[in-house]
């Protein structure tokens, strides 16, 4: 019997999570770690609020990360200059530097994967799964405006 696409889409994320976990261990850093990493790296500046929506944590987890992360010289902080109680977040060089060594890591985790996949394939791939991220995307943002209207 055949997974249906949302099984087997489920199934490849667990499994480039937990080899890229196994792999980034190997430079000391876990998961949950290595995405606020990522994020910031993308989103820089941020605060730690609109961080803690971003990767659906808790805000209390976050802080909690963000504490160890800046107990490890990667990740710093900085007074919100228009939020007194905010703070934006920052990589350190140390944080940057982490992020750098990541990157390969996760590079390498997806050529192995797609080792036998022709680069047509590939593309081909890559352009179907943007479009079902944006339907994704669109669908859920159509139920929060649902969700929101029928509240409001």
């Amino acid at each position: 019997m055949s997974d249906n696409m949302g099984f087997l889409v489920g199934d490849i994320s667990r499994l480039i999570r937990r080899t890229f976990d196994k792999r980034a261990k190997a430079i000391g850093i876990t998961r949950p770690q290595w995405r606020v990493l990522t994020w910031l790296q993308r989103h820089e500046g941020i605060n730690q609020s609109a961080l803690a929506d971003m990767l659906e944590l808790d805000a209390m987890a976050l802080c909690r990360m963000v504490d160890r992360l800046q107990a490890a010289d990667m990740v710093e902080r900085r007074a919100d200059p228009a939020d007194r109680r905010a703070w934006k977040l920052y990589l350190t060089p140390k944080g940057v530097a982490l992020t750098e060594q990541l990157q390969p890591i996760g590079e390498q985790l997806l050529q192995e994967a797609l080792h036998d996949v022709p680069p047509a394939e590939r593309e081909k791939l890559h352009h179907l799964l943007e479009r079902f991220r944006a339907n994704l995307q669109s669908i859920d943002d159509d139920d929060s405006h649902e969700k929101r209207t029928a509240h409001g």
